[in-house]
């Protein structure tokens, strides 16, 4: 399935199997590299799409991933640095314990229990929401400065 793209400069992703992954994590190097991001933040931000994306297919079966172009003001400034938003959501069984499961080497599936840690420590700001039964959102930013 092809990625849908609003004139608003948002793309998603439909994630259902293995090369919906790579179609992200493509999406947002392409999407990135079109806002002048740098090659470090790029990487960053496809590292982040892939352990998203690759969570939504290991744990959930399938979802959604949101790529979007956002901007801040800051206070008392002309200018308005550019970012990228990007979301992960799910309906899969959730995460029981997200204190737990957002420190390094905490794993229920086997893994190293290093990927949504390490999103947290690549993203300038990452937000999680998560019920048992109901699924998971992940909402994460990079600013290109």
């Amino acid at each position: 399935m092809r990625p849908q793209q609003d004139e608003n400069q948002a793309i998603q992703f439909r994630i259902c199997k293995a090369e919906d992954v790579t179609l992200a994590v493509m999406g947002v190097g392409q999407f990135s590299q079109t806002m002048g991001f740098d090659q470090g933040r790029k990487i960053m931000m496809m590292t982040t799409t892939s352990e998203l994306t690759t969570n939504i297919l290991k744990y959930a079966g399938s979802g959604w991933f949101f790529v979007s172009k956002i901007q801040r003001k800051p206070p008392n400034s002309k200018s308005s640095p550019l970012g990228i938003l990007m979301a992960a959501e799910d309906s899969g069984p959730g995460i029981t314990d997200l204190q737990k499961a957002l420190k390094d080497h905490y794993s229920t599936s086997g893994t190293l229990g290093l990927g949504l840690p390490g999103v947290k420590r690549l993203m300038d700001s990452f937000e999680i929401e998560s019920l048992p039964g109901q699924g998971t959102k992940v909402r994460v930013v990079k600013w290109k400065s």
